[in-house]
């Protein structure tokens, strides 16, 4: 046990780890101790209440939970379109992050780069340059997802359709094309098929989705059968969801009527301010069954990972961002497993 104890040396005041002392000062004796404490001095639950103490000890707490926890695997491979045409909100973050705290779990998961960007396959350290070959060979060349896919060398389990610099102009090269708006479901579905019959079933498939509601997220919303909606904890954070809303109506009318929104997470969260809360508060109440009870908290970790080539659980895999991820990975999976029955 310690106290915070003070000296003063050549006039300097410095600050030691604190200790408990016996009554004649020596250190850990079987005297009975006597807490010495000068004015101004941090007594000992000053020093293990502090919010920073608070929040370690809560991390750890989710860590010790977390390693006694399995997720369910679903009874038939889920595929969820991340998309939110709104910029800057976390949707390839949640992407990668989402994937590989799956896989971790020890579930097999396909991540497929719509993206032209191509950040969600830099994250996951994806050949996606040269003369690689990706999601857009498969949607306009008619390739097969199964000799596109590459392994995520960081993430046993986890697999990664690339998106190549060609995608950029998939939007207005799908147009004049038949079946243009199910060239990606027709796609997946014999993919999904062919892994099947082979004994090598995936989980989850994620489509990371471009911030635009042009042909290729038509496309995944199509091939999808769930939407997971992630909303930036800030100002504006429903801008645009109500259009996102709308097209995903249309797709069930038209396209795809099995399609839901099933999940919505709550990113760059920081507890710490009122504002925060304040969205969370406003998210929930016009989304209370698929808002997750998990948030993704700010994190420079989590920001950091992408430009060495990871996701934060490769990263840092015992950090807050990690962990909340992971968490949030295991509240899907069970929430799915609830509504299958399993």
């Amino acid at each position: 046990m310690f106290h915070v104890k003070r000296s003063y040396a050549h006039g300097r005041e410095s600050l030691r780890f604190p200790c408990l002392v016996d009554q004649d000062g020596g250190l850990g004796s079987k005297s009975t101790p006597t807490t010495v404490r000068e004015k101004g001095a941090a007594s000992m639950s000053d020093v293990f209440d502090s919010p920073i103490a608070r929040q370690i000890a809560e991390l750890n707490a989710k860590k010790k939970t977390l390693k006694k926890k399995s997720a369910p695997r679903p009874g038939k491979t889920r595929v969820l379109a991340v998309s939110n045409q709104k910029g800057g909100v976390g949707k390839t973050t949640t992407t990668v992050n989402l994937a590989a705290a799956l896989a971790t779990f020890g579930l097999r998961v396909l991540v497929i780069d719509l993206d032209p960007q191509g950040n969600a396959s830099t994250a996951l350290n994806i050949d996606h340059r040269g003369d690689a070959i990706g999601s857009y060979e498969v949607l306009l060349e008619d390739i097969p997802l199964s000799e596109v896919i590459q392994p995520c060398t960081e993430v046993p389990n986890l697999f990664c359709s690339p998106a190549t610099l060609n995608l950029a102009g998939t939007d207005v090269e799908l147009v004049p094309l038949e079946n243009r708006e199910t060239r990606l479901r027709s796609a997946l579905e014999s993919f999904l098929d062919e892994q099947e019959t082979a004994g090598k079933r995936f989980d989850y498939i994620f489509i990371d989705c471009p911030p635009a509601l042009g042909l290729l997220t038509v496309n995944a919303l199509v091939a999808a059968t769930e939407v997971l909606i992630p909303i930036q904890s800030e100002y504006y954070a429903l801008e645009g969801i109500t259009q996102l809303r709308d097209t995903i109506e249309q797709m069930r009318g038209y396209l795809n009527p099995d399609l839901v929104v099933s999940t919505i997470l709550l990113t760059m969260y920081d507890r710490r301010t009122n504002l925060s809360r304040e969205v969370a508060e406003s998210v929930r109440e016009f989304f209370p069954k698929e808002t997750l009870d998990t948030e993704i908290p700010r994190s420079v970790r989590v920001s950091e990972a992408p430009s060495f080539s990871q996701t934060v659980i490769s990263y840092d895999p015992e950090g807050v961002g990690a962990v909340a991820y992971k968490e949030a990975a295991l509240e899907i999976a069970q929430r799915g497993a609830a509504k299958n029955g399993h």
